[in-house]
């Protein structure tokens, strides 16, 4: 595989800055393998992360892609949105006006009052005006919600995966991880279906493929990795 450089002036690559365990990396890289696009993918620490990314989004949040022709996209959601307009195989974004806003306003749901519960509850220590079960049940709102969804469709909004399946996943996972034995026993066994099932899927399973941390003049890690290289 050539050098960053090299490869930079043959056939310039959109750069995908990420962190591995990061929900809001893994929907972008969730959405980006989806689309058949590729990047070159520059996995980091959040403890170190690069100057050249700083420049690039000073916000210093990840994911930041970099397209070549110098525009930055450094939230996550547009990336996604970015990758489904290049190529969308499934209809994961439906051309239905009515169908968009109920993708979004579920998405949003879960970026906003569901993911202040999720971190509440994930570094309850932080927030000690509350205890741990409490910032729990909090979030087990929009858990059981999703449940009921589930309860009459395979995926959250129909019979197929749309965007807000693949937008949502993560945070639920991270929920789950937080106390994996009083996930395993709720009382939501619609949601956990649908998470193992995305959870155990191909694509999951490679887009969390372990790959070296990015340092500036690294060989470039190509995104998704297509067979045989």
């Amino acid at each position: 595989m050539p050098l960053l450089a090299e490869r930079q002036l043959d056939n310039p690559l959109p750069i995908l800055y990420s962190f591995r365990r990061c929900p809001y990396a893994m929907r972008a890289r969730m959405a980006i393998s989806y689309s058949g696009s590729t990047v070159e993918l520059r996995d980091i620490l959040l403890r170190d992360k690069p100057a050249e990314m700083i420049a690039a989004s000073p916000k210093a949040t990840v994911p930041v892609l970099e397209l070549p022709d110098g525009e930055v996209l450094d939230e996550s959601l547009d990336i996604m949105l970015w990758a489904l307009e290049r190529h969308d195989p499934e209809g994961w974004l439906p051309e239905e006006t009515s169908a968009r806003d109920e993708i979004f306003s579920l998405i949003a749901d879960n970026d906003g009052p569901f993911k202040m519960s999720l971190d509440r509850y994930k570094y309850h220590v932080r927030f000690p005006e509350n205890t741990r079960e409490k910032y729990r049940e909090d979030g087990e709102i929009f858990l059981g919600k999703l449940d009921r969804k589930l309860g009459r469709q395979a995926y959250l909004l129909s019979e197929k995966i749309t965007l807000a399946d693949m937008a949502i996943f993560p945070f639920i996972r991270q929920f789950a991880n937080v106390d994996a034995d009083w996930f395993a026993a709720a009382p939501f066994p619609n949601l956990r279906r649908w998470l193992d099932g995305i959870l155990t899927s191909q694509r999951f399973r490679e887009i969390m493929i372990k790959r070296p941390l990015w340092t500036p003049g690294s060989t470039a890690e190509i995104f998704p990795k297509s067979d045989g290289r």
